[in-house]
């Protein structure tokens, strides 16, 4: 599962998928309503590729939690109310998928945002099972 062009725009609710690149920025499509906008260089942009998760040994890849949560859900949305649901329930929830997360470090907004995220991916059939090719199985291939 590739989220290298899936992106977070800081002050801006949704993820966004790169269209193309600028001069100026990008070209971006929200995941939510397909709506295209422009980013800036002087926007802070993320990629979903480049977050990671807390837990009580290392960063856990978002990607790896997401694919967890695919698992879990057997490819389906999320069937609860996620920005209804009281922080309990949604720690629960996430203990279910990544039972070694960081009690400190994550909040209840972090978790909001993962699920919801989660939603938009599936939503947009951005979320599959299979692993990213690195340096090390290419040259295992090659041997």
């Amino acid at each position: 599962m590739d989220l290298s062009k899936i992106l977070v725009v800081s002050g801006k609710p949704d993820i966004y998928e790169l269209i193309s690149q600028t001069k100026s920025g990008a070209i971006v499509e929200s995941l939510a309503d397909k709506k295209r906008c422009p980013v800036f260089k002087t926007d802070r942009i993320s990629s979903l590729n480049e977050i990671s998760i807390f837990t009580t040994e290392k960063e856990k890849p978002l990607a790896e939690v997401m694919q967890d949560i695919f698992r879990k859900e057997d490819g389906k949305k999320l069937t609860f109310e996620i920005r209804k649901a009281p922080n309990a329930d949604l720690f629960a929830y996430f203990k279910e998928v990544l039972p070694n997360y960081d009690t400190e470090h994550v909040h209840a907004s972090d978790v909001k945002k993962v699920l919801l995220w989660y939603n938009l991916l599936v939503d947009a059939g951005k979320i599959d099972l299979e692993e990213p090719e690195t340096e090390n199985k290419e040259e295992e291939k090659a041997e």
